[in-house]
């Protein structure tokens, strides 16, 4: 560290309600540094970022740039500073080019006229030195989501950031996309500006990082040099107790339960064939926004396919439903748990009984007690902390509502489950859980449809694997024959064919 850190926050504090979201917290970044900021969900990594960035005002506790200290809330102030945040979420206008994106909100709305000419030389400028390839007319609308990554991070280092922060900045990224990535970042560092990175990814935080802090119920718990330290140790740091994720035995799958023949839906999904067997588990690897929304909607009864055929237990299904579908022995997990799988104002027993409702009621009278009894039946079975049944799900965290949609599911038994994105934002200890979960489920002959963005829990869990690129399914690859790099070439659009790698398209 040198004597005066480009970026120092001392005894940050913050509450709500009775809730200690951070406690104390004192951070250095230096010069050039690549520091990972590790937790469980919960911990307080958000709620960090947030004061930093000037969204929340601490209730104690100062922020310093360079040594000077900035002011409580104020977001303008942290960019004036220097410090740029790039969110796991973009926040870009697809119907504007990259050049109008990077530019929202750097010119006065009293200026006569906009300084394009000027803006588009600086916008090259930048994307030569760090090697971020862009086209400033294309419409962020029709770029890759890696492409829109590297227009938000353009658009901090627009705002001339020298300390950027970036919240899983791989979620949404294929393998080769993230080494991409980092190569650029160690760039970044090397010319000397300074990086904060939230990951629950542990390979990617020994890869990149120099330095780990570690927070548990919002303390710092640990520092750690990546040099110094193991996967294994940054994983029982993060939650308190040594975590091993599971691991699948091999079994001999059983009849088929889910077939697709040439199945179209619109222009979302094309021509794809896969097949779910008894006790199996199918992965579907691919980047966000390639299909796997509707492939997992489909199979729920959400959408409907417009040609080819779906068969489920050996009989078409012309038509579905989410109903006709949950009755016919389907569990769901949705990608967005917040958006599709839970209302997180009403109870978690409400919640729990929501898709099965007709399960719980009796002359159009939900049966409560019937309702409250196996909400805890799934609090207690999966282990579903933070609160009772008649508690609010938006006051659990990720990881527990991710519990809470598991078990209502798992608790039925069902033939086939759709498990989408099941551990996205999850920390080790939620991971494993749900990964264990999905393995017993696997053992007393549920066939899963796995579909991921996450590599190493396809490769861990899945038994067949098949990539989703722009709607189209390649053939399947035995998870025993796939490691991360056929993976990410499948992710890209090369496929295997008959022993050899063929482009998609």
């Amino acid at each position: 560290m040198t004597a005066v850190p480009v970026l120092r926050l001392t005894g940050i504090t913050k509450t709500f309600g009775t809730t200690i979201a951070n406690d104390a917290i004192s951070i250095d970044l230096a010069p050039g540094e690549v520091l990972a900021l590790l937790g469980e969900n919960g911990a307080g990594k958000t709620t960090l970022m947030s004061i930093l960035f000037g969204h929340y005002t601490p209730d104690a506790g100062t922020v310093e740039v360079d040594g000077v200290q900035l002011p409580p809330g104020k977001p303008r102030a942290a960019i004036r500073a220097g410090v740029g945040m790039v969110h796991q979420h973009f926040s870009l206008a697809d119907n504007l080019t990259v050049l109008e994106n990077v530019m929202t909100g750097t010119e006065s709305l009293w200026q006569l006229k906009s300084s394009t000419g000027a803006a588009r030389a600086k916008l090259l400028s930048i994307a030569e030195r760090f090697g971020l390839k862009v086209d400033p007319d294309a419409r962020v609308g029709d770029l890759s989501v890696g492409e829109q990554q590297r227009v938000e991070i353009l658009k901090a280092l627009y705002n001339d950031a020298r300390i950027l922060i970036l919240d899983e900045p791989t979620a949404v990224l294929t393998n080769i996309e993230a080494e991409t990535l980092f190569a650029t970042l160690r760039v970044m560092a090397q010319s000397g500006l300074s990086l904060i990175f939230i990951s629950h990814k542990l390979n990617e935080v020994m890869a990149a990082a120099d330095r780990v802090v570690v927070l548990r119920g919002g303390k710092v718990v640990a520092e750690r040099l990546t040099g110094a330290t193991s996967k294994a140790e940054l994983a029982e740091l993060m939650v308190g107790r040594r975590v091993a994720r599971p691991v699948r035995e091999a079994a001999v799958p059983g009849p088929v339960l889910l077939q697709a023949s040439n199945l179209d839906v619109g222009r979302r999904l094309s021509s794809i064939n896969f097949e779910v067997r008894a006790g199996e588990t199918l992965g579907i690897i691919g980047v966000s926004g390639n299909g796997q929304t509707t492939l997992g909607h489909l199979v729920s009864g959400l959408v409907q396919h417009s040609a080819g055929e779906l068969q489920l237990f050996g009989e078409a299904m012309d038509r579905t439903s989410v109903r006709a579908m949950i009755e016919a022995g389907i569990g769901r997990v949705p990608e967005d748990r917040n958006a599709e799988g839970v209302i997180g104002d009403m109870a978690i027993w409400e919640n729990a009984v929501l898709e099965r409702l007709w399960q719980f009621s009796r002359n159009g009278l939900v049966d409560r007690g019937a309702a409250r009894a196996f909400a805890g039946e799934i609090i207690d079975g999966f282990d579903v902390r933070g609160g009772a049944p008649d508690s609010r799900t938006r006051l659990l965290s990720g990881g527990n509502m991710q519990k809470l949609i598991l078990g209502r599911n798992l608790q039925n038994r069902p033939r086939i489950l759709v498990a989408a994105q099941p551990t996205r934002g999850l920390d080790e200890g939620a991971i494993a859980a749900v990964h264990t979960r999905i393995l017993d489920a696997r053992r007393a002959g549920t066939g899963v449809l796995l579909i991921s963005e996450d590599l190493d829990e396809v490769i861990s869990l899945a038994d067949r694997i098949q990539a989703i690129v722009k709607g189209r399914l390649s053939p399947p690859v035995p998870a025993e024959q796939a490691d991360a790099r056929l993976l990410g070439l499948m992710m890209a659009g090369d496929w295997p064919q008959d022993g050899k790698i063929a482009h998609a398209h």
